[in-house]
């Protein structure tokens, strides 16, 4: 039986190596990470990234308005340019109606700053005041606009006076 006994002690030994070098290991009990705690998931912060974010996407840009006070046309023609563009506003945000607002609140609605960033007007058209921000006709003077229903937009011109409700108005109702 004495015999039995060293060869029963050097098997276990044997299977018990055997199963420690084969046994599989997770990562957070390997030897590198044992003696360091982890921390929760909502305390690991990222290392600040070194590459810039990209820029925002440019706002979709829409030809409706390159005849918008072209020197050949007439302030009729500018006229039914402005209602296109609304009627093509209203085609994209149809749940919206007419853009809302002084001059300057519905250009710059016109000119992307609407939750789908479509520039009907590029916001650097001739016809968009740089200081005001305002669309303005062929003298420089600001559209008047009149939402008459939620889908009506009547638009006018003060003419080559300059000044509202007088005779020379160019008034268009779509």
């Amino acid at each position: 039986m004495k015999r039995l006994t060293p060869t029963l002690v050097l098997g276990a030994l044997i299977l018990a190596l055997l199963a420690w070098y084969f046994w599989p290991t997770s990562p957070a009990t390997d030897s590198t990470s044992a003696s360091t705690p982890s921390a929760p998931a909502s305390q690991i912060s990222n290392p600040p990234s070194q590459i810039p974010a990209p820029p925002p996407a440019p706002a979709e840009r829409s030809p409706l308005a390159d005849t918008l006070n072209a020197p050949g046309a007439t302030v009729r023609a500018d006229l039914r340019v402005v209602a296109e563009i609304l009627d093509t506003f209203r085609t994209n945000f149809p749940r919206d109606g007419n853009p809302v607002g002084t001059n300057a609140e519905i250009t710059a609605v016109l000119i992307g700053k609407n939750k789908l960033r479509l520039a009907l007007i590029p916001p650097d058209h001739p016809a968009v005041s740089r200081s005001t921000g305002e669309l303005l006709d062929r003298w420089g003077t600001p559209f008047f606009f009149h939402a008459e229903s939620g889908t009506r937009m009547t638009i006018t011109s003060a003419g080559p006076d300059k000044k509202l409700h007088t005779p020379d108005d160019e008034t268009f109702t779509p």
